[in-house]
């Protein structure tokens, strides 16, 4: 696992540099604010609920419809799958690469999608530090919509779905957004 996690830390370094060179100044700025927002909030939110909060409390926010829950998935999305914490580390490292990569690939106009990128690519780091470091991932945001109790999440999870979604409604509004000339025109 050492091993896989430092051949991808290498990886992602000798990326950066030609990723670099692709941005401009405050297009970089953008997203390294973004990942430390999303990283460190993450965090310490994770940190604040579970030095506060013993695992299963809950505390009502709005009654029948938002609270703080407590407790740790040991599985992928929904805790599904648990027990192969060292599975989803390699997934989840696999998912940073590509991430990494399609980023690289992406033109200068499509904005939404590298923005997309770099909140998914937050917020699976997020979650691969608790993996890691505790085996599990802490959740702590806890909806009940229509009547129905959503699986608990936390900020990470969030800026994982804002990311896909940025990228898919780039892809459904594409032609929309840049016409049908947008492959040639701006590259």
């Amino acid at each position: 696992m050492i091993f896989l996690f430092v051949s991808f830390s290498l990886y992602c370094i000798m990326t950066l540099g030609d990723i670099m060179k692709k941005l401009d100044k405050k297009a970089i700025i953008l997203y390294i604010v973004t990942f430390l927002v999303v990283v460190l909030g993450d965090q310490l939110s994770k940190i604040l609920v579970s030095s506060s909060m013993i695992l299963g409390q809950s505390v009502t926010i709005i009654d029948n419809f938002f609270y703080y829950t407590y407790s740790h998935n040991k599985g992928a999305a929904w805790g599904m799958f648990p027990g192969h914490v060292e599975f989803f580390i390699l997934i989840a490292l696999i998912a940073l690469a590509a991430m990494a990569y399609y980023f690289y690939k992406t033109k200068d106009y499509e904005v939404l999608t590298r923005f997309g990128i770099v909140l998914t690519f937050s917020g699976a780091v997020g979650n691969i530090i608790d993996r890691i470091s505790l085996g599990y991932v802490r959740d702590f945001i806890d909806f009940i919509i229509l009547g129905y109790d959503f699986p608990v999440f936390n900020i990470a999870d969030m800026a994982i779905v804002i990311g896909v979604g940025l990228i898919i409604v780039e892809i459904i509004f594409e032609e929309y957004i840049y016409g049908n000339k947008k492959v040639g025109n701006h590259e």
